[in-house]
């Protein structure tokens, strides 16, 4: 073999080197890493003191927002609102601001907060602005690798809310659920920005719902909602499998409800909640992928826009009993039977990790530590968030023992890591 073949293969191996662990690189994304709000964090604390976690760091002029938090090892990110452009803040671990880069428009009208948590793969951060713009930037330093503005080059069809989406990673493509008269989503090159595939257009506006990835009879779909539908797309060609027709329409054609959650997938079913006193439905999907048929409805369990966790076969979230009050439930995932209902202030947020969930109520910002126990609900500690201004809208996220909390403008930091007593050695 000669020096120059030799010099092109090894250059051939470094590129398949490279792209092998680039693609599969762990993506930190909304709400954990499987977007259902479970979070992996082990060594936690089972109960916080009475006056709450203690509190490691307060970070201010981070921008409006009611998205949530990432991190890695060594860095947070977060988004928010500054004047007139939506910002991505890059932390260290001790909540110190490193930079802040703009990456689009804020949403002008109703309630124009950012809302897109950014999704990371290796040193590559997706950000997705109130006004459709899409951004790719280098994590480390913040600097732009692509953007794209998806209502210009695409036509998107944004809701009364604008966007309201956190970028989808599969595998080289990073998906957006645009609406609108050209395509219902849309995948692009996640390394340029290029147009990989668009799917049919469904004419309609988009919902506030992030699509997510879920696994099904051994293949891929992507799962995402327009206005009116909640929807399923083959992650290879864009082509659109089954949609399902969830959300309901007043005679002017106004939404009776808004999609904002992200549907819940086990074991070939997927539940999907809206909120605002409507109903709630549990479908099967079909073996091949290709329709779907209704198991159950239910109108206890109507969940906002807070989202819901599925632990040991029980799904635990709010409810909806009017536009300030819920309360908190427990379903059984097969049966759909409630089997409890609890209070604890009102509806907002949920998360879970090691089998524990953590409710933060929307109003006042209580926090609650409660074990998920089909058998009951029990809260074993409690403590309020006082940093921040505005509705406690924000899902709580966390990352290295701590419990990430954003709240307008704000970030707060608890310690939840377990603390090891250290023996000395006699």
């Amino acid at each position: 073999m000669t020096t120059k073949s030799t010099g092109q293969t090894f250059i051939l191996l470094l590129v398949l080197f490279s792209f092998f662990f680039s693609s599969n690189a762990q993506i930190t994304q909304f709400r954990g890493p499987n977007r259902d709000g479970i979070f992996p964090e082990t060594g936690l604390l089972k109960e916080w003191p009475a006056d709450g976690p203690e509190v490691l760091f307060v970070t201010e002029g981070l921008g409006k927002t009611n998205s949530s938090t990432i991190a890695t090892s060594e860095r947070i990110y977060t988004t928010g609102n500054i004047d007139t452009l939506e910002y991505l803040s890059c932390m260290d671990l001790n909540g110190k601001v490193l930079w802040q880069k703009p990456y689009g428009e804020v949403w002008k009208n109703s309630f124009p907060e950012a809302r897109c948590t950014p999704t990371l793969e290796g040193d590559r951060i997706y950000v997705l602005s109130g006004m459709d713009q899409m951004a790719c930037l280098n994590a480390k330093t913040g600097d732009e690798i692509w953007s794209v503005d998806l209502h210009k080059e695409y036509q998107s069809d944004w809701d009364m809310f604008g966007v309201s989406e956190s970028p989808l990673l599969v595998d080289d493509k990073v998906i957006a659920s645009i609406g609108g008269a050209t395509a219902m989503v849309i995948a692009l090159d996640k390394m340029t920005g290029k147009l990989i595939w668009k799917s049919k257009s469904l004419n309609t506006k988009r919902s506030n719902v992030s699509p997510a990835l879920i696994e099904h009879c051994g293949k891929k779909y992507i799962i995402t909602a327009s206005k009116t539908h909640v929807l399923s797309l083959d992650t290879e060609n864009g082509e659109i499998c089954w949609d399902y027709h969830y959300n309901v329409l007043s005679p002017k054609g106004d939404n009776s409800t808004i999609i904002s959650n992200i549907p819940t997938y086990k074991d070939s079913c997927l539940w999907i909640s809206g909120g605002w006193d409507a109903k709630s439905t549990m479908i099967r999907i079909a073996p091949d992928g290709r329709s779907v048929t209704e198991e159950f409805n239910d109108r206890t369990f109507d969940n906002q826009n807070h989202g819901v966790v599925l632990v040991d076969n029980f799904l635990y979230g709010s409810n909806f009993t009017g536009r300030q009050t819920g309360k908190w439930i427990c379903m059984d995932w097969q049966t759909g039977e409630i089997k409890w209902i609890g209070d604890f202030h009102t509806k907002g947020p949920i998360i879970s990790a090691e089998g524990m969930l953590y409710l933060y109520e929307e109003k006042r910002g209580n926090m609650a530590l409660v074990k998920a126990n089909s058998k009951k609900f029990e809260v074993i500690s409690s403590f309020r968030v006082k940093e921040g201004k505005g509705p406690h809208w924000a899902r709580p996220s966390i990352y290295n023992g701590m419990l990430l909390v954003r709240h307008g403008e704000v970030m707060v930091a608890y310690d939840v890591k377990e603390k090891k007593e250290l023996i000395s050695e006699l």
